[in-house]
């Protein structure tokens, strides 16, 4: 009888699992440190970032002279495990938001003054300071 109450105690205990409290993504996210694309979720420590769309890209082309560097300007999804937020998020520049630091910290391809960069051609560098 003590081993039947035994095994009815345990059988509970074996069929419960421990999910982590991860933030959500529509996909599998990239490891942190990988170039993304637009629309593809990368990780950057404990949250997931998205890139969505170039704002702005008034970076000074390769094969210029500037006067300005100029900047560009991602709006961002970023994703923890209770919160999200879309923020703007400009190359070199760190963003903070719920005491974490996020850097775009690459991005590719460099201007130049042969045309535009087609959205699908970017690529993004993340990262968590």
């Amino acid at each position: 009888m003590k081993t039947l109450f035994a095994a009815a105690l345990l059988i509970p205990l074996t069929a419960c699992a421990i999910i982590p409290d991860t933030p959500m993504s529509s996909g599998e996210a990239a490891a942190q440190g990988m170039a993304v694309a637009i629309a593809q979720p990368v990780w950057a420590g404990d949250a997931i970032l998205t890139p969505l769309a170039v704002k702005e890209d008034s970076r000074c082309p390769v094969n210029a002279r500037c006067v300005w560097a100029g900047k560009l300007t991602v709006s961002t999804r970023i994703a923890a495990t209770h919160w999200t937020q879309t923020a703007p998020l400009t190359l070199g520049e760190p963003y903070e938001v719920m005491g974490r630091t996020y850097v775009l910290v690459s991005a590719t391809p460099e201007q130049t003054t042969d045309g535009q960069i087609a959205p699908g051609d970017y690529r993004f560098i993340f990262e968590r300071r």
